[in-house]
């Protein structure tokens, strides 16, 4: 068995040594081995033709793009394909693409899930702008992204930094007008008792009222507390008597007298209201400026990550106020404040409300919340049945809290006090963008 074994070892030893000594390639008799070929060098995958990977529309059969990177790809891959293939495609035949936008260098900060609301953190160059998108059937777009808008101040676009579609708590100061005509006033006082159906318990009210001169009736208060359709059950009003006061002819003189006196000075001829010959017409009293501004005093104190709300119901028409137009704009657009509101009365006729819209020299105006509205980014709703009225307050309130939420950093100093506008856009058209035209910052956004 060892023999056996030995001899095997042996016959090995001497094959071995035949090819290294004598076999034709020797080392021995000068000749070189012959070389080992090597593996096939690696091909790198030739760059493409721009970030996104595709340059140019996608065709069936012809691979994803027309230009270099597809060409280089086609001939290191070794299969040539037909010119009928590789050619762009007609016009018309493929939709357009929208031109590249590289403005926005991050993504803005995404609320997480589960979370109410965007978490807002206080800079002192920090603009949040709601947003409100409609069809051309006036109903809501969801589902836009944050690549969809462009936000512009004072005509410079602007990077955004936050971007929410989530819904948001409102404050909501609740203005009724007291200074309308009975019959409307009775539809309003009819529709009152579905304002706290349109809120949730997440937000709050505080209820206001104006005739001559306007009345806080409670302050901010959850808006499911019981306190709130007391309150409301407590505002309701007749409301006054649309009359009409005669200043020439046989009923302008005074056909009630007491103790031959006329008893009412108001159409009294001469006296107090006017001389013998003329009587002078009471002028109306519409306080809607005052009452606003103290909506407004009350509302800026409210948390800044609630969406700040005037809810007016009014007829629109504004006379008396010691506050003007101007100056209540301003404190709106300094403390971020939205004005929405329902038409009702002579506002919400078909028509008649759109011409009083326009303001006639040294005439009352007929319907001053339009202005209102449209500066801060609000809508408005024009109703005359006491439904209609109801519908319209869930209605706006569910359009104010489910606003795009749109923040950005200015590059204006903060405090300087100067106004800036503000232009939202977004790239799809048939679309209409409701936002806040500017706003004026304030030292006290820097707390």
């Amino acid at each position: 068995m060892g023999g056996g074994m030995a001899g095997k070892a042996g016959l090995a030893g001497l094959a071995l040594a035949s090819l290294l000594f004598v076999g034709p390639n020797s080392f021995l008799a000068g000749q070189q081995p012959t070389a080992v070929p090597d593996a096939p060098a690696p091909q790198q995958t030739p760059p493409l033709a721009d970030a996104d990977g595709v340059n140019g529309p996608i065709v069936p059969g012809s691979g994803a793009g027309t230009g270099e990177g597809a060409g280089a790809a086609s001939s290191t891959g070794g299969s040539s394909s037909s010119s009928t293939a590789s050619a762009p495609p007609e016009t018309g035949t493929q939709p357009q693409q929208p031109p590249r936008d590289d403005f926005q260098k991050a993504p803005p900060e995404q609320v997480a899930p589960g979370q109410m609301g965007p978490i807002i953190r206080t800079y002192t160059n920090l603009v949040i702008v709601p947003v409100t998108v409609k069809d051309s059937k006036g109903k809501e777009v969801p589902g836009l992204t944050w690549r969809d808008f462009r936000v512009f101040e004072n005509g410079q676009r602007q990077e955004l930094r936050i971007f929410s579609a989530d819904p948001a708590a409102l404050s909501v100061a609740f203005v009724i007008d007291q200074s309308l005509t009975s019959d409307v006033m009775a539809k309003v006082n009819d529709s009152l008792a579905s304002v706290q159906g349109a809120l949730t318990p997440y937000d709050e009210i505080a209820v206001f009222s104006y005739s001559h001169g306007s009345q806080e009736r409670t302050a901010f208060t959850g808006a499911q507390s019981a306190r709130v359709p007391a309150v409301l059950a407590l505002t309701k009003e007749t409301g006054t008597e649309e009359l009409l006061p005669f200043n020439s002819g046989p009923l302008a003189g005074c056909s009630i007298t007491q103790n031959g006196s006329c008893i009412d000075p108001n159409i009294q001829p001469g006296r107090s209201a006017g001389n013998s010959t003329f009587i002078t017409i009471p002028k109306e009293i519409h306080t809607l400026n005052d009452a606003i501004l103290a909506a407004a005093k009350e509302l800026s104190t409210r948390p800044k990550t609630n969406r700040r709300i005037i809810y007016v119901v009014s007829d629109g028409k504004e006379a008396g106020s010691k506050a003007t137009y101007k100056e209540v704009v301003q404190y709106l657009q300094t403390n971020n404040i939205t004005v929405y509101g329902t038409l009702v009365g002579d506002s919400a006729r078909w028509g008649e409300g759109y011409l009083s819209r326009f303001h006639l020299p040294f005439q009352m105006y007929d319907n001053r919340l339009v202005g209102y509205a449209f500066v801060t980014g609000g809508t408005l709703d024009a109703e005359n049945g006491v439904n209609g009225i109801e519908n319209s307050y869930a209605k706006i309130a569910e359009e104010a809290r489910t606003q795009y939420t749109l923040g950005y950093y200015t590059h204006e100093p903060f405090i300087d006090g100067k106004y800036r506008s503000i232009e939202v856009r977004v790239e799809r058209s048939g679309l209409d963008v409701i936002a806040k035209k500017g706003y004026i910052p304030s030292a006290l956004d820097a707390r």
